[in-house]
């Protein structure tokens, strides 16, 4: 038997490993993956999610032939509209106030470079409903500052969950990477689990 490729993250979301420590997965080494992540006028989430996410896997696997390298990025959107990942209080007021009492999407786009270069791709997506949210509700999570950097304004595994009045599909997936459809890739690619 061979050895086993190293396992190269292409995310400085500490949340991505996190949950991959949820399933007893270490990778071996961090290494974010610099990219531009404008959306082309036009573009469905859907798209967009997949799109950063193999772009990320793909440039990180330059530098790392012969590892498998895992990538992922997640687009909030209502409708055909993908929400910002908020950097200001202004962002984060606006992707609330868009959400509240409204259904929304999570799609998160999952890419792996096996170690013999061979891409492997999913989109994986999450329907949620959040309550309307009162204007104190806004004002309090506004000034929790949870939201900093978030895809649509919030962070579900903090006091937002607590307005999520229904969730369809993968909970994980919402938080940033959907566990069971990167196990089955990362078992496709070779590596042992």
């Amino acid at each position: 038997m061979g050895v086993r490729p190293k396992l190269i993250l292409a995310s400085q979301s500490p949340r991505r490993s996190l949950l991959l420590s949820r399933i007893g997965i270490s990778p071996d080494l961090i290494s974010p993956a610099d990219i531009n992540e404008d959306i082309i006028e036009g573009e469905l989430p859907r798209d967009y999610a997949l799109r950063l996410a193999c772009e990320k896997a793909t440039k990180i696997s330059g530098d790392f032939p012969n590892h498998i390298v895992l990538a992922a990025d997640t687009a909030v959107s209502v409708g055909r509209r993908i929400l910002p990942k908020a950097q200001t209080i202004a962002d984060a007021k606006y992707c609330l106030q868009l959400i509240s009492g409204r259904s929304h999407r999570v799609f998160t786009g999952v890419a792996l470079v096996k170690s013999n270069g061979e891409l492997l791709k999913r989109v994986v997506e999450t329907r949620l409903k959040v309550k309307r949210l009162s204007e104190v509700e806004l004002k309090n999570y506004i000034q929790s500052r949870e939201w900093q950097g978030k895809a649509g304004g919030y962070s579900i595994q903090g006091s937002a969950e607590s307005f999520v009045t229904k969730i369809v599909g993968s909970y994980s997936n919402v938080v940033g990477l959907p566990l069971y459809e990167t196990r089955n890739m990362l078992q496709g690619s070779g590596y042992i689990l």
